[in-house]
């Protein structure tokens, strides 16, 4: 980015260097908190100040890797924050925290650039309707379902489908709804961005989405900005152009984890477990800017890790009070062979009331939820004794439940080529109804593997 030319350039010079923090010194008034400054031969180490320190001397964290700075090295106030770059312009493209692209089509040069720390959307001008936001996933849509302009977390552990889950609903959300795609990676691996964009562009889906990486291989102050700077391109799209955005982030444990390291590095005193004492502060930041207008939404979708499964964790606690659904992976369905590997029990959602969902849909869902809580009461008694020990209305509730469980699986359109499945979409009506039907007992005499990997309820085979 150029350097602003209404005003004063204002020169530093740099007097401590320890990893990504740098401070500086300024003669003059120094540059106000959060501004770019440029540092290096070529300008080409990005610095944004984070603290005054004195009057003279402020401290700043390198969003750029530090190598052939030294004490005596100058600094430029380019005059401005970190900005990014807007429009119709990016739909299609990959970029980084600095607006750059990184897919090899051209540098995006000129037009609108905005300030990443934008304010959120007063209260006032929010949309007060609920209003649930189909993914074509059953036991999503039936349970869990999200809402349109609010935030989901996938919870899980390492290797649970996170990711696979998040390509699933780019496909079917660009697939199958008029609006925007955004997918932000926050400490993703080189290959996982690769493959996300190549898969894209294999399903016809990029030229309604834009990617935007802080890849893992980059210091932590780049990767700290980079949900800021995605929020910032996904707002103009829903305040400018009055379209719905779906935002997915993968993943925000990263974005806290980039926090703890430049807390870490400022040397503030840690909070429990080791976590910034600003965590709280930082997610807010960030999670309130995504929102319901009159007329666009930002609905996201963020991937969260837990670190070792422990829910208890401060980045688990504190992501799940931002969120109106909770979808959370469990280990134990995915190595039964669930897949979706999603927890029924455990994922909740504020959506699933009455004056919401429809009477209908509430009572399915809490029928389901009953059932399938039955029956994992059931399982130590199945297990020691078997399935004759059991009553007569508790053996047709284990059934329901086998049933019922297989037919929340779901082929994906993003693992047809691992799995040799077709992907499927289902309506919301038709998961609804298919659960109505298996709670009717109507598939009691249907051998449960019919119900497995299948779409709409009609897809079942009797043999």
């Amino acid at each position: 980015m150029a350097i602003s030319q209404d005003r004063q350039v204002k020169q530093g010079t740099i007097i401590a260097i320890r990893s990504s923090v740098i401070d500086m010194h300024f003669s003059e008034t120094p540059p106000s908190i959060h501004n770019q400054l440029r540092a290096g031969p070529n300008g080409e180490v990005v610095i944004e100040v984070v603290k005054h320190l004195d009057s003279q001397i402020l401290r700043g964290i390198a969003l750029t890797p530090t190598q052939g700075l030294s004490r005596g090295s100058k600094v430029i106030d380019t005059g401005h924050t970190l900005e990014v770059p807007v429009g119709k312009r990016l739909l299609g493209r990959a970029l980084n925290v600095f607006g750059s692209t990184i897919d090899g089509k051209g540098d995006m040069d000129g037009g609108d650039w905005k300030s990443i720390h934008q304010r959120p959307v007063p209260l006032n001008n929010r949309s007060t309707q609920s209003e649930i936001f189909a993914t074509g996933i059953k036991v999503i849509d039936v349970l869990a379902p999200l809402e349109r302009g609010g935030k989901a977390g996938l919870f899980g552990g390492a290797g649970v489908g996170k990711t696979v889950l998040i390509m699933e609903l780019i496909h079917n959300m660009i697939g199958h709804h008029e609006g925007i795609g955004f997918f932000c990676g926050i400490g993703e691996r080189c290959r996982e961005g690769e493959e996300i964009y190549r898969e894209m562009q294999e399903t016809g889906v990029l030229e309604n989405a834009v990617l935007v990486f802080g890849q893992m291989n980059e210091p932590p102050g780049a990767r700290f900005r980079m949900g800021l700077a995605a929020m910032t391109m996904a707002e103009y799209f829903r305040d400018e152009e009055k379209q719905n955005v779906l935002l997915l982030i993968d993943n925000i444990f990263r974005f806290i984890q980039a926090g703890m390291e430049v807390s870490g590095l400022l040397g503030q005193l840690p909070s429990r477990v080791g976590y910034q004492p600003t965590l709280e502060t930082e997610l807010a930041e960030l999670e309130e800017r995504i929102c319901n207008t009159s007329t666009g939404s930002i609905t996201s979708v963020q991937a969260v890790y837990v670190p070792a499964d422990d829910f208890t964790d401060p980045s688990a606690v504190h992501t799940f009070s931002h969120l109106s659904s909770s979808i959370v992976l469990s280990r134990t369905r995915a190595s039964q062979g669930f897949y979706p590997a999603i927890d029924p029990l455990q994922s909740q959602s504020k959506m699933l009331m009455k004056h919401i969902v429809g009477e209908k849909h509430y009572r399915v869902a809490q029928e389901v939820r009953k059932t399938l809580a039955t029956f994992e009461e059931l399982k130590d008694i199945l297990a020691m004794l078997g399935l004759e020990e059991l009553s007569q209305e508790d053996r047709r509730i284990v059934n329901r439940a086998r049933r019922m469980e297989r037919f929340l699986t779901q082929p994906f359109f993003s693992t047809e080529r691992f799995t040799g499945h077709e992907g499927k979409i289902v309506s919301v009506e038709k998961a609804i109804e298919g659960c109505e039907r298996i709670l009717n007992d109507e598939f009691f005499e249907y051998p449960e593997k019919a119900l497995y990997m299948i779409g709409n309820i009609e897809e079942a085979q009797k043999p």
